[in-house]
């Protein structure tokens, strides 16, 4: 049975498994409901004052943890080849879930994110371009441009894995150097995806335009 897959698909399932696992674990806190957990904790000014935030917020970090699932299915060889339907499926899912749930919704609190302009700039870009390469990818997947398809799913992807590699970053960056909240925030802003999409263009440009 292992036969079938090729190593890189083991080491990625391997390795994204407990990451989501990670994530998941972040996101129970967010239930039940609640005005005050975790993170809302030091956003009471916004819970308050803006009358959509909490809501909008919600929306996000469920949508968001969503977004990560088909990461198990969407860039496997052989799912690819042998479930063809499940891969169409979790790829709409997936779709409708960045178009219409987490990509706004980034947006929005990203205008509101800690670390001032700057975080703020860096969140707005990465739900923008989330947005942007994952309409790309169903554009040219009606166009049947299957190879362009591909390379743009990776791209959104990437963005989507973000969730993730921040919160490494904060993890790293903090127990390392003890920055200021603030200029932690600055930092993982940009560090949480612009890496993840340099590596993604690179395997795109070593593999998939070869």
């Amino acid at each position: 049975m292992l036969k079938k897959f090729d190593y890189l698909s083991i080491a990625w399932l391997l390795f994204f498994s407990f990451f989501f696992l990670l994530m998941l674990q972040i996101t129970l806190r967010y239930i039940p409901f609640s005005a005050e957990a975790s993170f809302l904790q030091i956003k009471q000014t916004e819970v308050d004052t803006l009358g959509p935030y909490l809501s909008i917020f919600y929306i996000h970090v469920y949508s968001a943890i969503c977004c990560l699932i088909p990461g198990f299915t969407q860039f496997n060889s052989f799912i690819l080849s042998k479930y063809k339907k499940l891969h169409k499926y979790m790829g709409y899912v997936y779709v409708l879930t960045v178009v219409f749930l987490a990509a706004p919704s980034g947006i929005y609190i990203g205008y509101y994110a800690n670390g001032g302009w700057l975080a703020q700039l860096s969140f707005m870009l990465l739900g923008t371009l989330w947005l942007l390469f994952t309409i790309q990818a169903m554009t040219a997947l009606k166009n049947r441009h299957i190879k362009l398809h591909r390379e743009f799913m990776l791209r959104s992807f990437a963005l989507a894995f973000s969730a993730i590699t921040l919160r490494l970053w904060k993890v790293i960056l903090v127990y390392l150097f003890h920055p200021a909240p603030m200029d932690v925030y600055q930092i993982i802003a940009w560090l949480g995806w612009i890496p993840n999409l340099l590596v993604i263009e690179y395997l795109i440009r070593k593999k998939y335009k070869s």
